[in-house]
């Protein structure tokens, strides 16, 4: 095994123990559920090669979660929503990186700044979140919907920047 293949197993562990054990409990105002666990998913490289691998791993995450909260499948097509939207949505924010040559582009704010990483973060966790509780609520109560993706999308989009922070400080050690 390779070291980013066990930093990213650790992550993995790491995020989904979190979700489950502290942040599945929050509840707040019936509103707000934060999902950390998405960073697993933020922390993976974008790969033109390995874009297959990447959906496969979205989707074993996804069922991972939905096997702890017991949602049959909506987790599952969140996350492979959003690392399928990833690159694409990372291309058209630095459209720069068209041109590098590199196949693994490793997102993180120290390369790419703190706008970027904001607006980066915070489209993909409002898309995972619309897109999870569009398919729970399984009818069209668009208020609510919209509510509680904004109210949890901001949340989550809050704590996963302020992950951001601690996961660059410590890749500068």
């Amino acid at each position: 095994m390779s070291k980013v293949t066990i930093r990213h197993s650790i992550n993995f562990i790491v995020f989904i123990s979190l979700q489950v054990l502290i942040f599945n409990n929050i509840f707040f105002m019936g509103y707000i559920n934060p999902y950390v666990y998405l960073m697993f998913l933020f922390l993976l490289p974008i790969s033109k090669k390995n874009q297959n691998l990447l959906l496969l791993i979205a989707f074993l995450t996804g069922i991972v979660m939905d096997a702890f909260q017991n949602s049959m499948g909506l987790h599952t097509f969140a996350c492979v929503l959003v690392m399928y939207l990833k690159s694409p949505i990372l291309l058209s924010l630095i459209p720069q990186l068209k041109n590098k040559t590199q196949n693994n582009i490793v997102f993180s704010i120290n390369e790419f700044g703190l706008p970027t990483t904001i607006i980066y973060t915070s489209i993909l966790v409002f898309i995972h979140h619309f897109a999870l509780f569009f398919i729970e609520a399984f009818q069209l109560d668009l208020g609510n919907i919209l509510l509680r993706t904004i109210a949890s999308g901001l949340v989550t989009s809050i704590l996963l920047i302020i992950l951001q922070f601690f996961n660059a400080r410590n890749s500068l050690k």
